[in-house]
């Protein structure tokens, strides 16, 4: 047993074995030490991502995780990550901290693992002088990322990598626009893809942010689960290449009448060209890519070498990812427009066939189960689930 002033119990995850405040029916929010099990998911695909990050860039790395809570993050990466050099753990609590020193030594990570107990600006901001800096920063808070942007570009050394969960979905779905304006410095919509532009409005805010300071971003991966948003952007220095991010910058117009949507690098007519109803403006916001097919093909290598518990679902993940990392922003819920329309439904792989004979791209998306990423127009769209027999002209 553990000797922390409030109950415990060990959990294993990957191939640790962490002491973390018993939970119960208790939300995380509310334990002494935070600590979230259905996180597991996104913990393992870090492992991934940090490991591939690795093989890329073919050398030793410096890793950080500003709020690290009980540590098993941390821990994970020191024992299942290869080429590690040193990994920094922090948190402001100091229950954290003792919690996190007690699974560091339960996994005999000593030699690649420090705390600190400070608050996680200060800790990244101790660490922003060129060789103080990491090759890995990882800023997974309960909320929002955005306090710690800034911060977390000036800690990233160049060719370094920036992780980012943001759990505050109702703002950066539309559900509370003037918090996301707020906080992340773009207009949300409540669209049906709606988690894919909390995804583009999260790299715009860090692409944004990381302009001020010299450096470009560039997504490589992201994905939306359960209750939160993941994104992974790889940091590169420069004024050059800050502006080349910066040009990926733009705006999402859609209409809530057809469907039509466009993307805009500038705000311009507010009517929509298809239904001539008023088009209703998202972002600015990230309209580059938001997968690296290399980097995904990679992660899934590093999948094949590892045995996690959640292997068939990020197997899928990282299939879909793979699938649609080329293709056009937003997408269509098959579902929401056949409702609208008094259509029956069509099967997901029918409706992609039917594009693709239209001469259109199609693929699925790991945003909606039902949802389609394709170049079609919106009435293109209706035209094809309108007509399950013969293709439109």
């Amino acid at each position: 047993m553990s000797r922390m002033e409030f109950p415990t119990e060990l959990v294993k995850e990957g191939k640790v074995k962490v002491w973390t405040p018993k939970h119960g029916d208790v939300l995380p929010s509310k334990l002494p030490v935070f600590f979230n099990p259905v996180m597991e998911f996104n913990r393992d695909v870090a492992v991934l991502a940090l490991q591939a990050f690795q093989s890329l860039v073919g050398r030793d790395v410096d890793v950080s995780e500003p709020l690290a809570g009980c540590g098993v993050r941390g821990v994970r990466f020191a024992v299942e990550v290869q080429g590690i050099r040193h990994v920094w753990l922090n948190d402001i609590s100091e229950k954290a901290v003792e919690l996190t020193r007690l699974n560091i030594k339960e996994n005999g990570a000593e030699a690649l693992v420090s705390t600190d107990n400070a608050d996680a600006n200060l800790f990244l901001s101790q660490h922003a002088a060129p060789r103080r800096r990491f090759d890995y920063v990882d800023v997974d808070p309960f909320g929002s990322p955005a306090p710690y942007l800034d911060n977390a570009v000036r800690a990233v050394r160049n060719g370094g990598m920036i992780a980012l969960t943001a759990t505050d979905m109702a703002p950066l779905c539309g559900v509370h626009p003037r918090a996301c304006v707020r906080k992340y410095g773009g207009r949300p919509l409540r669209t049906e893809y709606c988690h894919e532009l909390a995804v583009r409005l999260l790299a715009g805010s860090l692409a944004t942010t990381a302009a001020r300071h010299d450096v470009g971003a560039k997504v490589v991966f992201c994905h939306s689960t359960d209750h939160y948003i993941r994104l992974y952007a790889m940091a590169n220095y420069g004024a050059q290449r800050a502006d080349n991010s910066i040009k990926e910058m733009g705006y999402v117009q859609h209409c809530f009448n057809c469907f039509h949507r466009e993307t805009t690098r500038i705000t311009l007519g507010q009517e929509c060209p298809e239904c001539h109803n008023r088009l209703n403006t998202a972002g600015p916001l990230w309209l580059g890519k938001t997968f690296d097919k290399n980097f995904v093909v990679e992660m899934q290598k590093e999948l094949q070498k590892k045995k996690l518990r959640q292997e068939k679902r990020i197997s899928k993940l990282l299939f879909l990812a793979e699938n649609e990392a080329d293709a056009p922003s937003t997408y269509y819920v098959i579902d929401k427009i056949c409702d609208k329309y008094g259509l029956p439904a069509s099967p997901s792989e029918s409706v992609i066939k039917r594009l693709e004979k239209a001469n259109c791209t199609a693929s699925l998306t790991h945003f909606h189960r039902r949802g389609i990423k394709t170049d079609a127009l919106a009435r293109t769209m209706k035209e094809i689930l309108t007509n399950q027999k013969k293709l439109p002209i």
